[in-house]
């Protein structure tokens, strides 16, 4: 029934490597830590910061007290959401790298008394049941290993009527921007990231990942099964990304 499922757990940045798909992903995004926000702002064109404020303002509707952002890496998204009034944000990774980068830059923003940048595994949370008001993930979850867990252990964290915003890459719907997209993601972006990075397998692991991730209500449904209602999905650019809200009953 579930048949993306294991598509997508087989997709790792190195398929040749016997190391789990958790510990390639964070060598990876260590490798690519410091090129990582140029590269992002090249390869979307920019767009990527239009929607983490379409995020924030998701999530403006409410009165938050602490907020945990999860697969934080460089810290943009945790730096936006600074701009609303919440007491504490944690943001937290796997990645060494992309951590130290989002510290430096939450340090210079004058924002580390209120955003902590925490190491720590998204699958197996350190936090205690219902300590969230709200967790948001932006091109985090397409590199959970395993999906289903990621999202019990966000479930487990919330508290009671608790709030999930996910961002991630979609599909378009459209044939012809499909097309477009696809040609894009597997030749121009891997191309892109190997002149910037020296690594094109990571860009490419990127585009993969992205291509076969499940998008719209397909990502609905996965999110209603782990015990989330209330479940919406805001299409982004002609579809290419999406934005998923949620509440924990």
């Amino acid at each position: 029934m579930y048949l993306w499922i294991d598509m997508r757990e087989s997709i790792k940045p190195n398929q040749n490597l016997t190391e789990t798909k958790k510990t390639q992903v964070t060598h990876m995004f260590d490798g690519i830590s410091k090129r990582y926000d140029i590269l992002n702002r090249i390869i979307t064109f920019g767009i990527d910061v239009l929607w983490r404020k379409k995020v924030v303002k998701l999530l403006k509707k409410e009165k938050y007290n602490n907020l945990l952002d999860i697969a934080t890496g460089t810290g943009d998204l945790v730096i936006e959401l600074a701009k609303l009034d919440i007491d504490k944000i944690i943001g937290l990774d796997i990645s060494p790298g992309m951590l130290e980068i989002g510290r430096e830059k939450v340090k210079k923003k004058q924002l580390d008394d209120r955003i902590n940048m925490m190491l720590g595994d998204s699958e197996a949370l350190h936090f205690d049941n219902q300590t969230f008001d709200a967790v948001t993930i932006a091109f985090g979850v397409r590199n959970f290993e395993n999906l289903d867990l990621g999202l019990q252990e966000i479930y487990r964290v919330l508290k009671t009527n608790g709030t999930i915003v996910i961002l991630e890459t979609a599909i378009p719907k459209n044939r012809f921007i499909k097309r477009l997209y696809s040609f894009y993601t597997q030749n121009v972006m891997p191309f892109i990231g190997k002149i910037f990075s020296k690594d094109r397998s990571a860009y490419q692991y990127l585009s993969d990942s992205a291509a076969i991730f499940p998008c719209g209500e397909a990502f609905n449904n996965i999110l209603k099964k782990n015990g989330f209602i209330l479940v919406e999905d805001f299409p982004q650019t002609l579809g290419v990304s999406s934005i998923y809200f949620g509440k924990k009953p």
